[in-house]
């Protein structure tokens, strides 16, 4: 599978390391950097140069116009993930898009179309989604160690509220979309249903973006044992956060250390007692697992990743259209 990569940063460097970690290593081969784009040629050859990529482009059209190209990889701001992304499904590219997905359900839901319309595989890159820690906390869950789920808590704070593209609207900037959305998915890969209540709160930047976020909500899944779950989320780039996430049970709870990225698992007893702890395997960055979804998911002629549903992709971007409308936050795509 050659991948492509629209722009250029740092998250598209995250993503070349964990392909170079994945070569050689049983089961992860297969997967190829072999094309980058960005704005302008210059900058696109140093990032080939550096990372040993066959092609730089300094248009994204000419990368989506190579055959080559089995995966695109879009690892610009929100705010420009819908047009790259667009352009890519428009030259039947395969995509891969960085979290979160657009700037608002509605174009989402454009891409979604698109995409279907062209048969061609569509994946958000929520890594949490595709880490195999996730299947050993729902084991957990499953064995019914802690009893039947009453409150989930989660959040995810990083001081960094001078970062351009958190403080510019036009960037989709704020905590929401760039650290609330992993506490959403967290809540909803375990805990799926209608959010029927969702107050939200935030505080606001002299620009009009989310600073410090608060949401609570009840989740009815009447046929799930789940059902009247509350859930207590909250996001922050003013302050640095602990970054846990805790379900808890009539018998117990469970513990988990990053709700960004769990690498440990702690089980708890009705008397506070710890049960048992569990670790996530050895990997390399983590992005490798949202690697190997797509290159199955080519392989096995999916449009779909499994593990990341476009309908869930859609889900998440209409609970966060809900949480902006409460706040008052908006921007230029709306």
């Amino acid at each position: 599978m050659k991948i492509g990569i629209i722009g250029a940063g740092w998250i598209a460097a995250k993503l070349v390391r964990t392909l170079k970690a994945m070569q050689g290593l049983e089961g992860m081969g297969g997967c190829e950097g072999y094309a980058i784009a960005a704005r302008d040629l210059e900058r696109a050859e140093k990032f080939a140069a550096e990372w040993g990529f066959q092609k730089a482009y300094g248009s994204y059209e000419e990368l989506v116009k190579d055959p080559d190209v089995d995966l695109v990889y879009i690892a610009t701001p929100h705010s420009h993930h819908y047009p790259h992304t667009r352009l890519a499904l428009e030259h039947g590219k395969a995509c891969l898009v960085e979290k979160a997905f657009t700037a608002n359900a509605r174009e989402t839901e454009e891409l979604i179309r698109l995409a279907r319309e062209k048969k061609v595989l569509l994946a958000e890159a929520v890594w949490t989604r595709y880490q195999p820690i996730r299947q050993m906390i729902q084991s957990v869950l499953d064995e019914g160690v802690i009893g039947r789920p009453q409150l989930v808590t989660a959040s995810l704070c990083y001081p960094m509220p001078t970062k351009e593209r958190i403080l510019r609207p036009e960037l989709c900037g704020g905590a929401l979309l760039d650290l609330g959305v992993y506490c959403i998915n967290f809540v909803r890969m375990f805990f799926p249903g209608e959010w029927v209540t969702m107050h939200n709160h935030a505080t606001l930047s002299n620009t009009g973006v989310d600073m410090n976020d608060s949401i609570t909500a009840i989740v009815s899944a009447p046929s799930a044992p789940h059902d009247g779950l509350v859930c207590c989320l909250q996001a922050n780039v003013l302050c640095q956060g602990d970054n846990m996430a805790v379900i808890r049970g009539e018998h117990g709870r469970i513990e988990i250390d990053n709700v960004n990225n769990p690498q440990h698992i702690c089980i708890y007893g009705p008397d506070r007692e710890l049960i048992r702890t569990l670790d996530a395997p050895v990997c390399g960055t983590g992005y490798e697992y949202e690697i190997l979804a797509c290159r199955d998911a080519l392989a096995n002629g999916w449009t779909e990743c499994p593990a990341m549903p476009l309908d869930e992709t859609l889900s998440v971007m209409q609970l966060m259209d809900r949480f902006r409308k409460d706040c008052g936050v908006v921007y230029p795509m709306d």
